[in-house]
Protein backbone atom coordinates (compact mmCIF):
# COMPACT_ATOMS: atom_id res chain seq x y z
CA UNK A 1 0.00 0.00 0.00
CA UNK A 2 1.46 3.32 -1.09
CA UNK A 3 2.32 6.00 1.77
CA UNK A 4 0.43 9.37 1.58
CA UNK A 5 1.57 12.20 4.10
CA UNK A 6 -0.99 13.94 6.04
CA UNK A 7 -1.47 17.42 5.61
CA UNK A 8 0.03 19.79 7.72
CA UNK A 9 -3.86 21.15 8.89
CA UNK A 10 -4.74 17.36 10.05
CA UNK A 11 -1.56 16.87 12.40
CA UNK A 12 -1.53 20.81 14.08
CA UNK A 13 -4.82 22.03 14.90
CA UNK A 14 -4.93 21.88 18.21
CA UNK A 15 -4.47 24.37 21.06
CA UNK A 16 -4.96 23.92 24.44
CA UNK A 17 -7.20 26.58 25.72
CA UNK A 18 -7.18 27.85 29.14
CA UNK A 19 -10.75 29.39 29.90
CA UNK A 20 -9.92 32.24 32.61
CA UNK A 21 -12.68 32.77 35.95
CA UNK A 22 -12.72 34.78 38.52
CA UNK A 23 -15.82 34.22 41.38
CA UNK A 24 -17.56 37.13 43.18
CA UNK A 25 -18.47 36.71 46.84
CA UNK A 26 -21.07 39.01 47.71
CA UNK A 27 -22.29 39.54 51.61
CA UNK A 28 -26.11 40.20 52.46
CA UNK A 29 -27.36 40.86 55.60
CA UNK A 30 -31.15 42.48 56.37
CA UNK A 31 -32.23 45.81 58.33
CA UNK A 32 -32.18 45.40 62.54
CA UNK A 33 -34.31 47.72 64.29
CA UNK A 34 -33.42 48.75 68.23
CA UNK A 35 -34.27 51.02 70.40
CA UNK A 36 -32.19 54.58 70.66
CA UNK A 37 -30.78 52.97 74.07
CA UNK A 38 -29.61 49.78 72.41
CA UNK A 39 -28.43 51.36 68.97
CA UNK A 40 -24.52 51.16 69.35
CA UNK A 41 -24.94 47.29 70.98
CA UNK A 42 -27.49 45.62 67.80
CA UNK A 43 -24.90 47.65 65.59
CA UNK A 44 -22.27 46.24 66.73
CA UNK A 45 -24.04 42.72 66.77
CA UNK A 46 -25.38 42.84 62.92
CA UNK A 47 -21.66 43.63 61.93
CA UNK A 48 -20.05 40.84 63.73
CA UNK A 49 -22.99 38.35 62.12
CA UNK A 50 -22.77 39.94 58.87
CA UNK A 51 -19.10 39.51 58.81
CA UNK A 52 -19.19 35.75 60.01
CA UNK A 53 -22.06 34.41 58.18
CA UNK A 54 -21.63 33.11 54.38
CA UNK A 55 -23.54 34.54 51.80
CA UNK A 56 -26.60 32.84 50.97
CA UNK A 57 -26.88 34.50 47.54
CA UNK A 58 -23.33 33.96 45.99
CA UNK A 59 -23.66 32.21 42.56
CA UNK A 60 -23.36 28.62 42.18
CA UNK A 61 -21.78 26.61 39.28
CA UNK A 62 -23.61 23.77 37.80
CA UNK A 63 -20.06 22.58 36.90
CA UNK A 64 -17.58 22.96 38.35
CA UNK A 65 -14.88 20.70 36.14
CA UNK A 66 -14.26 19.48 33.20
CA UNK A 67 -15.31 15.26 33.02
CA UNK A 68 -12.97 12.79 31.71
CA UNK A 69 -13.41 13.19 27.36
CA UNK A 70 -12.25 10.12 26.66
CA UNK A 71 -14.92 8.31 28.37
CA UNK A 72 -17.62 10.70 27.22
CA UNK A 73 -18.32 8.39 23.37
CA UNK A 74 -18.66 4.75 23.47
CA UNK A 75 -16.40 2.54 22.22
CA UNK A 76 -19.27 1.39 19.30
CA UNK A 77 -19.28 4.89 18.58
CA UNK A 78 -15.60 5.75 18.37
CA UNK A 79 -15.47 2.59 15.86
CA UNK A 80 -17.62 4.14 13.50
CA UNK A 81 -16.64 7.40 13.03
CA UNK A 82 -12.85 6.18 13.43
CA UNK A 83 -12.15 2.88 12.01
CA UNK A 84 -9.22 1.47 13.04
CA UNK A 85 -8.42 3.81 15.91
CA UNK A 86 -7.73 2.82 19.81
CA UNK A 87 -11.30 3.09 21.50
CA UNK A 88 -9.54 4.46 24.70
CA UNK A 89 -8.10 7.58 22.62
CA UNK A 90 -5.76 10.35 23.92
CA UNK A 91 -6.39 12.83 26.13
CA UNK A 92 -4.04 16.39 24.80
CA UNK A 93 -2.79 17.86 27.39
CA UNK A 94 -3.76 21.31 28.48
CA UNK A 95 -2.62 23.63 31.67
CA UNK A 96 -5.81 23.75 33.38
CA UNK A 97 -7.76 20.43 33.34
CA UNK A 98 -10.04 21.53 35.59
CA UNK A 99 -11.42 24.26 33.04
CA UNK A 100 -10.69 22.60 29.75
CA UNK A 101 -10.07 18.93 28.52
CA UNK A 102 -9.87 17.13 25.23
CA UNK A 103 -9.86 13.75 23.99
CA UNK A 104 -8.62 12.81 20.60
CA UNK A 105 -8.99 9.89 18.21
CA UNK A 106 -7.48 9.25 14.68
CA UNK A 107 -6.41 6.79 12.29
CA UNK A 108 -5.84 5.90 8.76
CA UNK A 109 -7.70 2.63 7.59
CA UNK A 110 -6.65 1.86 3.94
CA UNK A 111 -7.26 5.61 2.61
CA UNK A 112 -9.32 6.52 4.72
CA UNK A 113 -8.39 8.63 7.27
CA UNK A 114 -10.75 10.23 10.10
CA UNK A 115 -10.21 12.39 13.23
CA UNK A 116 -12.57 13.23 15.97
CA UNK A 117 -11.93 15.36 18.69
CA UNK A 118 -14.16 16.13 22.24
CA UNK A 119 -13.70 19.21 24.35
CA UNK A 120 -15.20 20.31 27.74
CA UNK A 121 -14.83 23.58 28.48
CA UNK A 122 -15.90 24.88 31.80
CA UNK A 123 -16.79 28.44 32.37
CA UNK A 124 -17.81 30.71 35.58
CA UNK A 125 -21.25 31.13 35.05
CA UNK A 126 -24.22 30.16 32.43
CA UNK A 127 -24.14 33.81 31.02
CA UNK A 128 -20.00 33.73 30.78
CA UNK A 129 -20.78 29.99 28.78
CA UNK A 130 -23.37 31.75 26.57
CA UNK A 131 -21.16 34.73 25.71
CA UNK A 132 -18.37 32.30 24.64
CA UNK A 133 -20.86 29.54 22.42
CA UNK A 134 -22.71 33.04 20.84
CA UNK A 135 -19.34 34.57 19.78
CA UNK A 136 -18.05 30.77 18.18
CA UNK A 137 -21.13 30.39 16.53
CA UNK A 138 -20.78 33.89 14.74
CA UNK A 139 -16.96 33.23 13.93
CA UNK A 140 -18.23 29.49 12.32
CA UNK A 141 -21.39 31.17 10.56
CA UNK A 142 -23.09 29.14 7.78
CA UNK A 143 -24.79 26.14 10.03
CA UNK A 144 -27.40 25.62 11.79
CA UNK A 145 -29.01 24.77 15.15
CA UNK A 146 -29.12 21.22 16.41
CA UNK A 147 -32.41 21.24 18.37
CA UNK A 148 -32.18 19.41 22.08
CA UNK A 149 -28.70 19.22 22.02
CA UNK A 150 -28.11 20.92 25.85
CA UNK A 151 -29.05 24.61 25.88
CA UNK A 152 -28.27 25.36 22.69
CA UNK A 153 -26.92 23.65 19.78
CA UNK A 154 -25.00 24.46 16.74
CA UNK A 155 -23.25 22.60 13.70
CA UNK A 156 -21.43 23.75 10.92
CA UNK A 157 -19.94 21.87 8.08
CA UNK A 158 -16.76 23.42 5.96
CA UNK A 159 -14.73 21.48 3.02
CA UNK A 160 -11.31 22.62 2.41
CA UNK A 161 -8.33 21.87 -0.41
CA UNK A 162 -4.81 21.43 0.29
CA UNK A 163 -2.22 20.40 -1.95
CA UNK A 164 -5.18 19.10 -4.21
CA UNK A 165 -6.35 17.01 -1.37
CA UNK A 166 -10.11 17.37 0.59
CA UNK A 167 -11.08 17.29 3.57
CA UNK A 168 -14.40 17.72 5.09
CA UNK A 169 -14.76 18.95 8.67
CA UNK A 170 -17.88 19.50 11.37
CA UNK A 171 -17.55 21.58 14.05
CA UNK A 172 -20.65 20.92 16.84
CA UNK A 173 -21.30 23.25 19.68
CA UNK A 174 -23.34 22.67 22.41
CA UNK A 175 -23.50 25.04 26.08
CA UNK A 176 -25.06 23.13 28.87
CA UNK A 177 -25.05 25.54 32.09
CA UNK A 178 -21.82 26.67 32.27
CA UNK A 179 -20.10 24.02 30.46
CA UNK A 180 -19.61 24.05 26.53
CA UNK A 181 -19.30 21.23 24.51
CA UNK A 182 -16.79 20.88 21.34
CA UNK A 183 -16.94 18.21 18.94
CA UNK A 184 -14.42 18.40 15.32
CA UNK A 185 -15.16 15.41 13.47
CA UNK A 186 -13.41 15.33 9.56
CA UNK A 187 -12.17 13.48 7.21
CA UNK A 188 -10.45 12.64 3.81
CA UNK A 189 -9.49 10.39 0.89
CA UNK A 190 -6.11 9.94 0.02
CA UNK A 191 -6.53 7.47 -2.76
CA UNK A 192 -9.55 9.73 -4.21
CA UNK A 193 -7.88 13.02 -2.81
CA UNK A 194 -11.93 12.96 -2.04
CA UNK A 195 -13.68 13.93 1.41
CA UNK A 196 -16.94 12.48 3.01
CA UNK A 197 -19.88 13.55 2.01
CA UNK A 198 -21.60 16.54 4.64
CA UNK A 199 -24.47 14.70 5.38
CA UNK A 200 -21.97 11.43 6.61
CA UNK A 201 -19.59 14.16 8.60
CA UNK A 202 -22.52 16.50 9.96
CA UNK A 203 -24.49 13.24 11.57
CA UNK A 204 -21.01 11.90 12.73
CA UNK A 205 -20.41 14.79 14.66
CA UNK A 206 -23.68 15.33 15.97
CA UNK A 207 -23.62 12.19 17.00
CA UNK A 208 -20.82 12.09 19.07
CA UNK A 209 -21.68 15.50 20.77
CA UNK A 210 -24.88 14.08 21.96
CA UNK A 211 -23.17 11.40 23.50
CA UNK A 212 -20.58 13.51 25.11
CA UNK A 213 -23.54 15.90 26.65
CA UNK A 214 -24.81 13.07 28.12
CA UNK A 215 -21.91 11.94 29.76
CA UNK A 216 -21.48 15.57 31.32
CA UNK A 217 -25.04 15.60 32.59
CA UNK A 218 -24.35 12.37 33.70
CA UNK A 219 -21.48 12.49 35.70
CA UNK A 220 -23.31 15.56 37.39
CA UNK A 221 -26.18 13.41 38.43
CA UNK A 222 -23.81 10.79 39.88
Amino acid sequence: MRSFPLPIALTARLSPVVVLAVAGWALTSGPFAATPDAEPQAREKTENKSASAPSTSAASKTYSDAPAPCDSVSSATVKSLVPGAKTAGKEIPSTDTNVRRTCSWNALKGYDYRWLDVSFEITDSDEAAQKSYQGRVEDKSGGGDVPGLGDAGYSVVNLTTEDGQKTREGVVLAQVSNALVVVTYNGSDFETKEAPSSDEINKGAIKAAKEAVAALEDGQNS
